[in-house]
This record gives C-alpha cells, sequence and structure tokens, in this order.
C-alpha cells in the first residue's frame, strides 16, 4: 500500500501532463484572455503568427490542483512569449489565464505606458472574473497567483500593494536619463557615444516632462490575489515605501545583464525596499528577454539587443530552473495552508 500511495503523485501528474489552451472573452472589455490548462485531449501543432508549439486546443479540461496563476505579459507581448512557463504550470496541475493587455500587446501596441499601467491590474482581475464565469473550470479562486515581467512585473507590484505616479517616472528619469535610458524612452532611440547623444538626451527630457506630470498615486488590489511573482519589474516609479511590507507574498526575479530596465533601478532598489520580498533568481548570465519563451528572428537591431540572449546565458539549464522555482513559490504560498 505505501508504494501505492508513494505512485499516486506520480499518476496524478501524468494526468496533467497535457496542455489544453484556448481562448475566452475577458469580463471587463471582452477582449481576449488566453487558457493554458490540464487536458485529457490529444496535443497537436499549434501555429500562432511565428510560434509554433504542443497543445490540445480548445481540449477537454481535467481536474488540477484547483488553482488559477495569471499572467501579465510585457509591454507589446503575447501569450506565446510565456508558453512556456504556462505549460510547466500546467504540468503542475495549475490553470494559466493570459489577458491581452489592451493597447500593449503585439496585436495593438499603440498605447504602451501609464494608460496601460494603470489598466492592468483591473483585466487581472477581469482575467479571474471570466475564468470565473467559464462553466468548464470549477477552481478555488480565493488564493490565485500571479506572475508578470517588465510591464508585467510592474502590473504585479501594484497587485502587491505598491503605488506608483507618473511624477515618480519624471523624476526618476530626469535623475538618471543617461544611467537608464531605454527605461525612459523605449525603443525609439539609444545612446551610443555619437554627438547627437546629448540632443537625443534634450529631446527626451522634453518629451517626458510634458507627458509625464501628474503627480496622482496609482493602486488596485484584488483580494483573491493571495501571491505574486515579478520579473525584470519596472519599479522606478513606485514609492518602494508602499512595497517595503506588502501584505501577499512577493517573488523577484532579477537578471544582472538586463539592458532595459537596470538592475539597480528596478530589481535591486525594490529588494533592498521590500524587507519580506523573495528573492527567486537572480540570473547572473540573463538578459531582459531570458524569461520569454525562445524568439523568432528579430529584424530590429535595438530590440534584439535589449531582449535577446547575451552571450554565456546557458537557455536549456537556466529556464527550466527559473521555471520550477516560480512553480515551487506558488505551490508553496497557494496549496499549503494559509498562515
Amino acid at each position: 500500500m505505501a508504494a501505492f500511495g508513494a505512485l499516486l503523485p506520480l499518476l496524478s501528474n501524468a494526468a496533467w501532463a497535457t496542455t489544453g489552451v484556448s481562448e475566452i472573452r475577458s469580463a471587463r472589455d471582452g477582449g481576449a484572455v488566453t487558457l493554458f490548462y490540464p487536458s485529457s485531449s490529444t496535443e497537436r501543432r499549434v501555429e500562432r503568427g511565428d510560434f509554433v508549439f504542443q497543445a490540445a486546443w480548445d481540449g477537454q479540461p481535467e481536474p488540477g490542483n484547483d488553482r488559477l496563476v495569471v499572467i501579465s505579459h510585457g509591454s507589446g507581448g503575447s501569450p506565446w512569449l510565456y508558453r512556456e512557463l504556462a505549460q510547466a504550470l500546467v504540468a503542475a496541475g495549475f490553470v494559466v489565464a493570459m489577458p491581452s493587455h489592451a493597447g500593449d500587446n503585439s496585436d495593438d501596441p499603440s498605447a504602451p505606458g501609464p494608460e496601460s499601467w494603470k489598466r492592468r491590474p483591473l483585466e487581472v482581475s477581469a482575467a479571474i472574473d471570466a475564468v470565473q464565469d467559464d462553466d468548464r473550470f470549477d477552481l478555488a479562486l480565493d488564493r490565485v497567483g500571479a506572475y508578470g515581467m517588465s510591464a508585467g512585473g510592474h502590473t504585479m507590484l501594484s497587485l502587491a500593494g505598491g503605488q506608483w505616479s507618473e511624477a515618480r517616472f519624471r523624476q526618476h528619469c530626469d535623475e538618471h536619463l543617461a544611467e537608464d535610458f531605454q527605461t525612459c524612452v523605449g525603443l525609439i532611440t539609444r545612446l551610443n557615444g555619437g554627438i547627437l547623444d546629448p540632443l537625443k538626451q534634450w529631446a527626451a527630457r522634453r518629451v517626458i516632462r510634458r507627458r509625464f506630470e501628474d503627480p496622482h498615486m496609482h493602486a488596485h488590489q484584488d483580494r483573491r490575489v493571495a501571491a505574486v511573482v515579478s520579473g525584470v519589474p519596472l519599479a522606478a516609479d513606485f514609492d518602494l515605501r508602499t512595497l517595503a511590507s506588502p501584505p501577499i507574498p512577493v517573488g523577484i526575479i532579477s537578471a544582472r545583464q538586463d539592458r532595459w530596465l537596470i538592475p539597480l533601478y528596478h530589481s535591486d532598489a525594490l529588494l533592498q525596499a521590500c524587507g519580506s520580498c523573495e528573492h527567486l533568481s537572480d540570473l547572473e548570465q540573463g538578459g531582459h528577454g531570458a524569461l520569454l519563451a525562445p524568439l523568432p528572428a528579430i529584424d530590429d537591431a535595438l530590440l534584439e539587443e535589449l531582449i535577446g540572449d547575451p552571450p554565456g546565458f546557458d537557455r536549456a539549464t537556466e529556464v527550466p530552473r527559473l521555471n520550477a522555482l516560480i512553480i515551487d513559490f506558488f505551490e508553496r504560498h497557494l496549496l499549503e495552508p494559509a498562515p
């Protein structure tokens, strides 16, 4: 009997090995919410744009561990950039929901920045509502997990009680424009040591001071969200005192070679302020894109520099290790009895 009991977890994990994928509509604005979930259906080749993977599209859901994890994609992202993490979470029994953030996704990148940062936590809440309304699933939604990287990491900090403002972003860029240039200007241009660098900085300051004026502090929490993981987050616009002691467990992932969101001003500053945050991993050779699934060919040199893997990054080893740490975090904080 003991031997049979020891096999039960293995049998359960085998039952969760197939990943079902489907799309539902957001309860807030009707936008797409992509679901990854344990399924009893056969996986087949799925093509979405340049991404090809194995899944059971609209497969029959199978009971898992009854817990939901919401993934908030980065600026201009899509669900397919997080498919490896989503499939790993499904293999552990979780259902995963990924809202498409309005105006800041791969199909519509027209409105990134503060307006998206305000909407994103609300869109996470709406995704939870949409799963609750889906008759195929009967999940325990009193303790939901959430994960996000980059702008999605910013979303996680909001859900953990953090408060941010446009004016704080402007202040950061006034003080650290040259050192954290890509945070402040995105993909518009870069500093390259040329004679035009002072002009680029002058123009950037003018735009930032005009665009980021509002001193109002923004916040949104959802009592159903019980634990979050924030990967390589945009954090410089937060009042970090509001994240000194979050009301829920917070996991942080940093990457030493991140050239888009320099750790010194974002993840490192956050970890210094937040005594209770768990530093899940510090990727010594990882860049900003280390938290993404393998990317198709990139024809933008600056984008490739910012999210391509730096020399020496062992993706085949590091990504599965990182996914296992994320899963362990959610299992500890969502499946084990609440303290």
